[in-house]
Formats: structure tokens, sequence, C-alpha cells
């Protein structure tokens, strides 16, 4: 990859000599995860004073109207894109990106990061991306291997109606573990200990041209817990928009003068603030999370022509019909999805094997009843994989779900990694407790009604990730007799839909917490994820207007 030299750029002289009496007022428009869902789509809807529904919902033609709404009554106004935008889709799959290039250009976006799924087409291909964008990429984490530079500028400083403004990006340190690690061959990554440096830079405008910052904003592609860690060790940030774990966060998570806040995904919903300052310091703040329905959020037609446009070469593929489902397909559940169950089934029965094994991914908003498209099957599962078969003991199962456990559930947030609970097929039953301690969690395992035996072997088969021991299957590591098939991930589910259609049920939830409902939206549970920390008061500001 060819050297990416940065030089900081001038932030913009202020009109005016400031008046520190005057409070001078700016906000944020704040979306993250798009995953490359261009087009307005079924949305699930929660939240503690509804009931869950269904409803029409995002596209990049909602995003626009409402950056555009918001504009008409906050004139001073910053629009942020949190990063795993190209990915997540069969036209982004298709163009390696290149299908989002253009409507992303027309929404206006300010500033943007790259997320953990920015490299799922290769560092070369991340960097003529962000090449063709209107907006900046930021992120003070990523290097060139080769050379040593950063391969984005790690920050921005702009000043809005007076107010100078510090933006930083950090995209997840562990993307070359967490993707296959072809995905980002020419880049390294840095952890969090390139942060204070900058935070403190900007704050103190020590190098910094026009001097300290007012407002310092970190945006982070790391999930929610671990950017509330952040938040808790770091000084001087003021904001911290959170983006990767997907999590609607409609009341702001307060640690010390740091609000904490994610906007949900796929374009469905999208997160205001506004602050108020004066002389320097923020005064007032106030935050509400927008839900971008298709009754309240009518499409904006350029964007709309724009994308239809894009899509257009990909149309007849996308609609293409692989089968028919009578019931919702969706995987908003930490443990267990009906969506996921059919994959899952459908990697056991195509490799003939006793325990599938499928990712727990967060992307895809739901397919309704109705026909499945090969666009469906590309937004379950972006990165068709090829079926792989082997050999493991009970006594292996039982560590990898100790292990997958604490991925998930682990308190230490340095430990959480990947997305969801693995799924397994429905006829597989885990029973667990979340809140054990590392190691202890597993209460029991059955296949197929019989207890695990631990030193029985059994046939084990999920996607092969490129990359992972040969020997290993999914996260179970030292698997035996293990080959590949020539089936891939999508054959599987293709075959399935086409003996099961229309899909009337998806099976019993196969993982089972003793001490949690079987639905759950969040994987936060640890009480720390309370929107204040004990005895912390609640700014009054922080209710929803």
């Amino acid at each position: 990859m060819a050297p990416i030299l940065f030089v900081a750029p001038a932030a913009p002289a202020a009109d005016a000599e400031r008046d520190s009496d005057r409070v001078r007022t700016l906000s944020i428009a704040y979306v993250n995860d798009i995953h490359a869902q261009l087009e307005p789509h079924p949305e699930l809807f929660w939240n503690e004073r509804t009931d869950e529904r269904v409803r029409g919902a995002g596209g990049l033609s909602r995003i626009k109207t409402a950056f555009g709404r918001l504009a008409e009554t906050r004139p001073h106004l910053l629009r942020i894109d949190g990063g795993d935008t190209f990915q997540g889709s069969g036209p982004g799959a298709w163009t390696e990106g290149g299908v989002m290039v253009r409507p992303m250009n027309a929404l206006g976006i300010d500033y943007a990061i790259p997320g953990n799924w920015a490299v799922a087409y290769g560092a070369d291909r991340l960097v003529e991306l962000s090449e063709q964008l209107n907006y900046p990429l930021l992120s003070a984490n990523i290097y060139d291997a080769a050379t040593g530079e950063l391969a984005f500028e790690p920050y921005r400083v702009q000043e809005i109606n007076g107010v100078r403004v510090g933006l930083i990006g950090f995209t997840d340190p562990d993307v070359p573990t967490r993707q296959p690690p072809y995905m980002s061959r020419g880049l390294s990554f840095r952890g969090e200990e390139v942060l204070q440096p900058a935070i403190d830079k900007l704050n103190s405008g020590e190098g910094v041209e026009g001097g300290p910052v007012d407002v310092l904003v970190l945006v982070t592609h790391i999930g929610l817990m671990k950017s509330v860690e952040l938040a808790e060790t770091l000084r001087g940030v003021d904001v911290l928009l959170s983006s990767d774990t997907h999590e609607r966060t409609y009341e702001p998570i307060v640690r010390g003068e740091t609000w904490v806040v994610e906007a949900g995904a796929f374009g469905s919903l999208m997160g205001v603030l506004d602050l108020s300052v004066r002389d320097g310091k923020i005064v007032d703040r106030r935050w509400e999370l927008l839900e971008l329905r298709a009754e309240n959020y009518p499409e904006d037609p350029e964007v709309k022509a724009i994308v239809e446009e894009e899509l257009a070469p990909h149309r007849d593929r996308m609609d293409r019909e692989i089968g028919r489902t009578g019931v919702w397909l969706e995987r908003y559940n930490v443990m267990s999805s009906p969506l996921d169950r059919m994959i899952a089934d459908a990697i056991r029965e195509e490799a003939d094997a006793e325990i599938g094994l499928s990712n727990g991914y967060r992307f895809a908003p739901p397919t309704a009843p109705g026909p499945v498209t090969e666009g469906d099957l590309w937004n379950w599962l972006p990165t068709p994989l090829p079926l792989k078969l082997g050999g493991a003991t009970g006594a292996q199962l039982k560590a990898y779900w100790e292990s997958e456990f604490e991925n998930v559930f682990s308190a230490d947030p340095d430990r959480l990694f990947g997305g969801w609970l693995a799924r397994p097929s429905t006829n597989v039953h885990v029973d667990f407790n979340s809140t054990g301690p590392a190691g202890e969690r597993l209460i029991g395992i059955a296949v197929d009604g019989e207890p695990l035996e631990e030193d029985r072997v059994y046939k084990i088969a999920a996607g092969a990730r490129d990359g992972q021991p040969e020997d290993q299957i999914h996260r179970v590591k030292q698997c035996r007799n293990v080959r590949i098939e020539d089936a891939t991930t999508h054959d599987a589910v293709r075959n399935l839909l086409k003996r099961s259609s229309p899909v009337t049920e998806t099976g019993e939830p196969p993982l089972h917490c003793v001490i949690r409902p079987d639905v759950l939206r969040s994987q936060f549970l640890n009480p720390k994820f309370r929107a204040l920390a004990d005895g912390e008061q609640g700014p009054e500001q922080n209710a929803p207007r």
C-alpha cells in the first residue's frame, strides 16, 4: 500500500472576537453502523415506553431528510458517521463498497471514522474509498504498516458558531483478529494509548493552529461497554460517540463530564446532541435518539434517485427469489434469534453434522414474511464462507462455550470480543448463568435431548474463516479430522429454503440464560450501565424534549 502522509489541517479563524457572556449553540447529528443498507427496510423498535413493533424505516434518503430538518432549526450542525458504512449487503459486497460512495456524498456528512468492517475489501480498497468521499475519515490509531505513518487524519478542529470543536477518531484495535487477518494486511492498529496525548494536545492547544478547543468529541468504533470504560479513564472528553454494538441509547450514559451515546444501526435511528457553550465551557446539553420511521420521515427525492441509480445494475440479482418465509426472520437478540436458528440448522444439515454453529452477527434488518431474496441472504451473510467440518469432544465444546460467554458477558471490557453469542443449531440446548465468574457460567449442554458426554467426539460444522488455524472450527480449537466442504454457508441456506419454504417456524431457542429472559436486546448487563453511576445526579438536560 502506498504511503499516506498526514498534514494537520488549519482550523478556520473566528469571524469576530468572542463575547464571553454570550451562549453559543451547536448540534451534532450522529449515525453509525449503516452496514450498506441503502434503501428503506423493516425495522424492529423497542424502548421502555413502548411495546416492540416493526415499522418501515431507514434508508439513506431518510437520513438526508432528517439532516435537512435538523438544519432548519439548528443552523450550526455537524453531521458525523460512526463507521461500518460500506459492508453489510449484497451490493456493498459486489462493488467492494463502491455503491455507497455517491449516496453518502449526497448526505452532507462532515466527518466519519472507519469501523471494524471498513477493511472488509482489503486495506487498499479502504484507502480508495476514503479518497472518493467528500468528507474525511478520522482515525488516530490506524497506521500504514510499511511506513509507520498514520493512514488517516487522527483529528480535525472546526470552528462552528464561534466554538472550537475538536474531533478525534478511534477504530477498534482488535480488527486484525476480529476480522480475517488478510483484510487488514498493510495496516497496523494501535491501542488506546494514542488517545490521551491527542486529547491533551487539542485541549491545551499546544502545537494546534488557533489554540485550544472548547469542546472535545471522541468518536469510537469499539462498542458501548468499551467506550464507557474509556470515558471513565480518559481526561478531557466532553462527548463520546460510540458505535459497533448497535446499541440504542435513548438516554446518555454519564461518566463525570463525559456523555457516551450510541445510535443503533442501519440508518434506522439518528442521535441528536445539542450543546450550549459559554466562555469555552459547556453549560447545557441535550440528547435525543430519533427513530427514522417512514410515517415521520419521507424519503429525500434526490438521494432516493441516486440510490436507485446505484442499485439498478444489481436489482435483478437482489430481487431474485430463493424461498419464502411465513414468519419474521430477525437477529435482534444477544442469545438466540429466529434468523440465526435457521442458518445454524442449515449449516448442520448441509454438512451432515451433529452440531451446526453460526456467528453472532449483529447486522441485517429484519426480513418480513413473504419472498426471501438473494438480497436478503447477502444481508444476513455478507461474506459466503465454505463449510468446515470436523470432530470435537464434549470437553472441547464445554471450553468453547465458556470462552463464548466471556467474550460477550465479561465484566472486564478488555475481555469483550466480537459480536453476540455464537448460534448453535436447534438440536442443541445450552443452559448458563451470564453473571457467573469466568469459566463457571455453563450449567449444562444437551445434544438431541441427551446430556453432552465429555469424552465423546461430536461432528461439528461452521463457516471456514480465512486465516484461522486449520484445526479450528468457528472458535472450537484443536478439532480432529477437519475438512473443507465444497458447499458454502450461502449454499446451505439456499438449499434449506428449497426444502422448507415457506419457513413456518425456526425451533426453540437453543441458548437459555437461567437469570435472564430469552429475548435480550442488549448484552450490557453490568450494573454500571445504568444511565448514571451510583450516587451521581442526573443532569436536568438529560430529559428528552
